[in-house]
């Protein structure tokens, strides 16, 4: 009987450790493309004339850090051909213009030279509405038990509007986001609704509502459905799959990925009562 027992603890001693062996994968490894994160956005009430690019390649599953983009030349105009342009931040693939001009239904267009291939995109920039209010409810969720909060504003009438959310928690290390269009609640007073279940009394809460065109909306809502809304967001480094309205003229077939927008946003901080 002892010798069935050892011999029973032997094989599952085996199997154990079996399963613990690390099998690394042979994956196959594409050739690296430049990721644009070219969100230009006009917080209300300021200026806006500090704006910033950041440029990078991809990098192997195995890799653990992005791969910067330095000496690039990065510019964008307006449809008056006034050039605005971006200064890398040494050694950092981060790229920033101190006198943007930020004017509500402008055309602009983003140039970016890099390693031999010119890139290019256009966009204009969109209006938000203000957030008038933000409500807190202790009954809601699915559960009826969780903290909900909702941020309240008024959809300009007979305009069509498309909209970014995000929420930045205290108590969470990743942001939400999620887009939205007014096709039901054109004119009419609308809401973002926090997706957190587990805030409590004292939380802190960062509300942002951009306004973004319509292939922006399109862009965002299949971004955030592959990442499942658990964090990243549009301002970071995209999936594969996602293909952006930046354009390689150089060689098309050698596309980057990221997006070029333009946003006035408003922004609310809120305390979980």
């Amino acid at each position: 009987m002892k010798k069935i027992y050892f011999f029973s603890v032997f094989i599952l001693s085996l199997l154990i450790s079996s399963c613990e062996e690390v099998i690394p994968l042979d994956l196959d490894t594409a050739p690296p493309k430049l990721v644009v994160e070219a969100a230009i956005v006009w917080k209300k009430g300021t200026t806006g004339s500090t704006q910033k690019i950041k440029l990078s390649t991809t990098t192997s599953y195995y890799s653990g850090t992005t791969s910067k983009v330095s000496g690039a030349t990065v510019f964008i105009k307006n449809s008056s051909n006034t050039t605005f342009t971006f200064t890398e931040v040494p050694n950092t693939g981060e790229y920033k213009c101190l006198n943007f001009v930020p004017v509500i239904g402008e055309n602009y267009t983003l140039t970016i030279i890099s390693n031999g291939n010119t890139y290019t995109a256009n966009e204009t920039l969109q209006s938000v509405a203000p957030i008038t209010n933000v409500e807190q409810n202790n009954q809601g969720g699915f559960s009826g038990k969780n903290i909900e909060l909702k941020a309240y504003y008024i959809d300009p009438i007979n305009i069509t509007n498309y909209y970014l959310y995000k929420y930045t928690y205290s108590s969470q290390v990743t942001s939400n986001f999620y887009a939205d269009e007014d096709v039901f609640f054109n004119g009419n007073p609308f809401f973002s609704i926090s997706q957190n279940d587990k805030l409590k009394a004292g939380d802190k809460v960062e509300i942002n509502h951009y306004g973004i065109s319509k292939t922006y909306f399109n862009y965002m809502s299949v971004l955030v459905s592959i990442a499942g809304n658990s964090g990243g967001g549009p301002f970071q480094s995209p999936p594969a799959t996602v293909r952006g309205n930046i354009i390689n003229t150089t060689q098309p077939d050698n596309f980057p990925l990221g997006y070029f927008s333009l946003s006035e946003y408003d922004t609310v901080n809120y305390v979980v009562q």
